[in-house]
């Protein structure tokens, strides 16, 4: 193999350029990204950097002296695979061709319909998003969020401490039911009420209204409500980047499908990060996982598989592992909740916001979930990798 086409910039594709040079790969390498930035980090444009604390230097994951000798092509969308030719062709008419290419193209956050043609209303998942919408938290007054999970929980704890009247909307009885369960879920997000962020459950979202200069005025709840709004930030998850896959040949579900070592069903072609379902053996089914630890660490595997050109084995990816950051509480979670028949505190209260809890099927860790208990969390996530390796 004397070529790569890794296609996506962010840390998922800079991981897998890093781990093809680690491991002694020194053919052409090409990565392919459809912003026009440098490979940045994410987690701080909801948090430190939308906050003002933190520049867009801070965010560079590149160190000042590292040379992958990669050819970069930036501000670049990838529109078809062609699987023959094992070439992928971009937007501006260029086509690329290689040996291996790893597919890296993550994800874009979903919105609502018309809600995006208005001024004040933003989704976020890239810098120039962040750039936008730290502007408009800049002018004050109210935001409402639409979608209780982790980005908008971030945003609201973000835009309280900013100073801005904070109403978060969630269609689900439980924020945070989905990754937590419903109990968990309920517990943490309860930082909202604690801080005086106002938190409605149960209730979907109508559309929005605007002003007479086409500026976002209030959000229209299902139930006929209306909640004043100067800024509307849409919070309701995102979907894998596999439309420019359509007519490949590659098997795609929630995400482009692989094996328990990224490889796709087309040979030569593994996919990593947001945009890719790995088969995870002890779950016996595909999981995509939205975390920048499984950005960063799966795509060593991925590479390995690309260039032995053979299975890298059925053994399990580490299990998930997320932070999030809300109010001065640092939350983080590793595992899986769905299939949990208990989960029991161990240390700490629900009501101080200040637990850990073990989820359990069978009497078997299958996750576990601290609220400002990193030692602790840290000595039963090394527990749960050993049990579920």
């Amino acid at each position: 193999m004397r070529s790569v086409l890794v296609v996506g910039a962010s840390l998922a594709g800079l991981s897998a350029a890093r781990a093809l040079r680690a491991r002694g790969y020194d053919g052409r390498l090409v990565l392919v990204g459809d912003e026009p930035h440098r490979p940045y980090d994410r987690p701080p444009l909801s948090k430190e950097f939308l906050a003002g604390q933190a520049d867009e230097a801070a965010l560079v994951l590149e160190a000042e002296d590292e040379d992958l000798g990669a050819e970069w092509l930036l501000g670049a969308r990838a529109v078809a695979l062609d699987p023959g030719a094992r070439s992928v062709g971009l937007a501006d008419g260029r086509t690329v061709t290689a040996d291996g290419v790893v597919i890296a193209t993550g994800a874009a956050a979903r919105t609502l319909p018309g809600a995006a043609a208005r001024s004040g209303v933003h989704t976020l998942r890239t810098l120039d998003d962040a750039r936008a919408l730290r502007a408009d938290l800049a002018r004050g007054g109210r935001l409402v969020v639409i979608g209780g999970g982790f980005i908008g929980a971030e945003v609201a704890s973000t835009a309280h401490a900013l100073g801005l009247e904070v109403t978060v909307v969630e269609a689900a009885p439980t924020p945070l039911s989905g990754p937590l369960g419903e109990a968990m879920g309920g517990v943490v997000s309860s930082l909202h009420r604690d801080h005086g962020v106002r938190l409605l459950c149960g209730t979907g979202v109508r559309g929005t209204e605007a002003d007479g200069e086409g500026r976002v005025a209030a959000v229209v709840l299902a139930d006929g409500r209306r909640l004043p709004a100067d800024t509307v930030v849409v919070g309701v998850g995102a979907r894998p980047c596999t439309d420019w896959l359509a007519g490949s040949g590659i098997e795609i579900g929630d995400g482009v499908l692989c094996g328990a070592d990224g490889r796709t069903s087309l040979p030569g072609v593994v996919a990593v990060g947001d945009c890719a379902a790995w088969y995870d053996p002890a779950a016996g089914a595909h999981h995509r996982v939205e975390h920048w630890t499984g950005a960063l660490e799966r795509p060593a595997a991925a590479v390995a598989a690309l260039l032995s050109g053979s299975p890298g084995g059925q053994r399990a990816p580490r299990p998930p592992y997320f932070w999030s950051d809300q109010y001065g509480v640092r939350i983080q979670f590793a595992g899986r909740a769905a299939g949990a028949d208990t989960v029991t505190v161990e240390e700490g209260a629900p009501q101080g916001r200040d637990v850990l809890a073990v989820y359990r099927r069978g009497g078997v860790p299958v996750a576990v979930l601290g609220m400002n208990r990193p030692r602790s969390f840290t000595r039963w996530r090394k527990r749960l990798a050993a049990v579920t390796s």
